[in-house]
């Protein structure tokens, strides 16, 4: 069977052809689009219908290219979402989680439940851009009064599809609506924040078909194709194709770098509380203890400030020549959307050139790691002799070094298209190719380039 994952980040989103061949995976990128929010007059916003096209663009570069799948599965970043009238159409701006608005409806919200209790259900980290405190902004605002649905952007995409809509287990718990012992919306949360429980669908597990492709999708990319629940939140999909041994904490790097490991059940305690940990929903039914940190944004937004001059890989060999002992809080809001990336660094280590630049931030990111680390490894009561990065930042050997120095563990790179891996071995076993997680990442350690530092 062939199989496509589309993979959309922040700032970019992938095609991605997948198949078997002689016992290991092939992937071949087919269509690549850019995405990124847009300023209007109600904030900051998706261009939803712009994405849903280059969905639909890459489907049928796919057919085109004679590389047409028998499955497809879409995997997005987490927390945003569209309100849905009684028709299916979407109704009001879709908002993007950088638009600052949840900050205010997060403080209005815990005058009704306060975080404590929040997290006590949820497990849920403290981020001012939370779907729970999002979808409260919109209760405030009036915008649900019109709405019969609220649907996560992969959800929707493939709803666009197939006309089916679903609600993906892991991404649905990065909501901070879904209790962590019941793994289903939480009824005493959607009555402080006044979310009817009609709004939100039936939660379902990864690894699940959706549909197949309406009439209209089949008219226009020129074929038919089964759509399978990947794990849609990327994070989930690239944990999944992490290769190194099972419970081992793992870094997931790209926008943002996501830091944890898999556990048996959520840890909710007050300890997990004040580090800010988050549990997520995993594959195999269990959690991702993990904690957002910050990522190659900071570099990305350096990068555009340069003017775009130099690649990621020119800015690493430039922070290679010219190490520096400065260091950022990389983690603090003041790098979440600043007007200028450049200038909230100078303003916090002193200006410095390109290089130095690039070396103050993959080496403040470096320490973040390390500083986590050992959280995780108090929370968890075990010690980790290594350390799997998956995704971009795999590529990424200054910050893979830095990584090594600063935790003084073993460094496992690889693979670097870690959520496309994770979206597609997830279809293959929903399709029954492959039997189980085991067996899938079984596949991955031997299909692709896994470097150790």
């Amino acid at each position: 069977m062939r199989y496509l994952a589309i993979d959309i980040g922040a700032s970019s989103g992938r095609h991605i052809v997948a198949e078997m061949r002689g016992g290991k995976l092939a992937l071949e990128e087919v269509y690549r689009f850019p995405n990124g929010p847009v300023r209007t007059a109600d904030g900051l916003v998706w261009d939803f219908n712009g994405l849903y096209a280059h969905v639909l663009e890459g489907l049928k570069k796919a057919g085109e290219l004679g590389k047409r799948p028998d499955c497809v599965g879409i995997d997005t970043w987490a927390v945003d979402y569209a309100l849905l009238g009684k028709s299916g159409e979407i109704v009001g701006p879709v908002y993007c989680y950088r638009d600052g608005r949840g900050g205010k409806a997060a403080a209005k919200l815990h005058e009704k439940l306060p975080f404590a209790e929040l997290y006590a259900r949820t497990g849920i980290q403290y981020q001012p851009f939370n779907t729970v405190y999002q979808l409260y902004a919109d209760k405030l605002a009036g915008r649900l009064e019109k709405a019969t649905a609220m649907v996560m952007l992969p959800d929707l995409l493939h709803y666009g599809l197939t006309g089916a809509c679903v609600q993906e287990y892991t991404n649905a718990t990065s909501t901070g609506m879904v209790n962590a012992v019941t793994r289903d919306w939480d009824g005493d949360i959607l009555e402080a924040a006044g979310i009817p429980r009609s709004l939100l669908g039936d939660i379902v597990q990864p690894g699940c078909e959706v549909g197949r492709f309406s009439d209209d999708v089949k008219a226009y990319v020129g074929y038919d194709a089964a759509v399978m629940l990947p794990a849609t939140h990327d994070t989930a999909s690239a944990v999944l194709a992490a290769p190194v041994e099972r419970g081992s904490p793992y870094i997931s790097s790209g926008t943002w770098s996501l830091l944890g490991c898999e556990q048996p059940y959520a840890h909710t305690d007050a300890a997990a509380m004040a580090g800010n940990w988050s549990n997520e929903g995993s594959v195999n039914g269990e959690f991702r203890l993990q904690k957002n940190i910050m990522g190659l944004w900071v570099i990305q937004q350096v990068r555009h400030e340069l003017g775009d001059r130099y690649s990621f890989a020119q800015l690493a060999e430039m922070a290679r020549a010219h190490p520096t002992d400065r260091r950022i809080d990389i983690n603090g809001e003041r790098y979440l959307a600043p007007k200028s990336m450049l200038d909230e660094i100078f303003s916090e280590a002193g200006n410095m050139a390109a290089g130095e630049t690039a070396y103050c931030v993959f080496a403040s990111l470096a320490d973040c790691y390390a500083e986590s680390v050992r959280e995780l490894e108090a929370l968890t009561g075990k010690r980790y002799p290594a350390i799997n990065v998956i995704g971009g930042g795999a590529n990424n050997r200054l910050l893979c070094e830095l990584t090594a120095a600063a935790t003084g563990k073993r460094i496992v790179a690889g693979p670097a298209e870690g959520t496309a891996t994770g979206n597609v071995i997830m279809q293959m076993i929903g399709t029954g190719e492959l039997t189980d997680i085991a067996a899938a990442r079984a596949v991955v350690k031997d299909s692709f380039d896994i470097t150790e530092v």
